[in-house]
C-alpha cells in the first residue's frame, strides 16, 4: 500500500471526518462520539441523509453490477472508498465475475487501518489498496499497486461516489476527473455521484454550515453542475438522475423511486 506507514495517533478523534461521518449514518460502528455529535446536529436539519446516504450506496452496487453483468467491466478503480461496508465493491463485482481486479484508493488514515477487509480477493481476481489522496490523480495513476494490478490499456471503471463534492471549486474538481478519466483507455467507464443543492429554502445551507463549522469543507452543486463532470463521455440510460432512480432492479424499486426526491445525482458514462 502506498504511504502504509500508519500510526494510531494519526487519527484525529478531536475532530468530526465525512467518513465516519458517513459510516454513522449507513447504520455502521466505526467512528467516534464527535463524529455522532456532528452526523447528529447534520440530521436534525436534513431528515433526509440516512436515506439519501443509503441511496447512494445502492446506486454503487446497482452500477458496479451492471458494469461487471451488461459492460463486461473487469477492472475497476475506486477512488475515495471510505470505511470498508459489506458488501464491497469487489465484493458486488466478483460475485458476478470472480476475476474482476479491484483497487481501492482514500486517503484518510482510519480507512488504511480497516483496509485488510478490502483486500479479500477470490481467488481468480485481486485487489489492492492506495493510501492517496483524489487531489493529486497522479499519485493515484502511477502508484505501484495499481500498475500491478490494472492493466491501463484496458477498459476500467472509474468510480467517485460522494466525493467530489467535498472538492472545492479552487481545487479545480474537473480538472481533477478530466485527468483520471483521460488516463483511461476507450471503453472505460466514469462511474460518479454528487451531493445537489435543496430546493427547500435553508437545507443546503444549513448543512453547508454545520460541515464547514467542524472542518469540512463541502459544496453541493445543481444538476447542471453534476452532469458537467461527464462532459465528453457517453451517457449509460438514464442519464444523471437521483440515485435511486438509475436502473432500479424492481418494479416496486422504481415506484418507491418516483415518489422520493433525495437530492443527490449520479450517473454512469462510458469513454469512447
Amino acid at each position: 500500500m502506498t504511504g502504509n506507514r500508519f500510526r494510531a495517533d494519526e487519527i484525529d478523534t478531536s475532530k468530526p471526518h465525512s467518513a465516519r461521518m458517513y459510516d454513522y449514518f449507513l447504520g455502521g460502528k466505526t467512528h467516534y462520539a464527535v463524529d455522532t455529535q456532528a452526523a447528529e446536529q447534520v440530521e436534525a436539519v436534513w431528515p433526509d441523509v440516512k436515506p439519501w446516504t443509503r441511496a447512494n450506496r445502492s446506486f454503487m452496487h446497482r452500477a458496479t453490477r451492471w458494469l461487471a453483468a451488461e459492460a463486461g467491466i473487469r477492472q475497476f478503480l475506486d477512488i475515495g472508498t471510505g470505511i470498508p461496508t459489506e458488501p464491497n465493491l469487489h465484493q458486488v463485482a466478483q460475485k458476478v465475475a470472480p476475476s474482476s481486479r479491484v483497487v481501492y484508493a482514500d486517503n484518510d488514515p482510519i480507512v488504511l487501518a480497516y483496509a485488510q477487509a478490502l483486500l479479500l480477493s477470490t481467488p481468480e481476481g485481486r485487489t489492492a489498496y492506495i493510501h492517496a489522496d483524489v487531489t493529486e490523480p497522479e499519485t493515484i495513476l502511477t502508484a505501484e499497486e495499481l500498475t500491478d494490478t490494472l492493466d491501463l490499456s484496458r477498459p476500467i471503471a472509474l468510480s467517485l461516489n460522494a466525493i467530489m463534492h467535498f472538492i472545492a471549486d479552487e481545487r479545480k474538481p474537473y480538472d481533477i476527473v478530466g485527468q483520471l478519466v483521460e488516463a483511461l483507455a476507450p471503453g472505460s467507464y466514469l462511474v460518479l455521484s454528487h451531493g445537489a443543492l435543496d430546493p427547500r429554502p435553508g437545507v443546503s445551507d444549513a448543512v453547508t454550515n454545520l460541515y464547514r463549522g467542524s472542518g469540512i469543507h463541502v459544496q453541493g452543486r445543481d444538476q447542471e453542475e453534476i452532469v458537467a463532470f461527464f462532459d465528453g463521455l457517453e451517457l449509460v440510460d438514464p442519464g444523471v438522475v437521483m440515485p435511486h432512480r438509475w436502473k432500479p432492479e424492481t418494479e416496486q424499486a422504481r415506484a418507491d423511486a418516483e415518489a422520493l426526491d433525495l437530492w443527490i445525482f449520479a450517473g454512469v458514462a462510458r469513454k469512447p
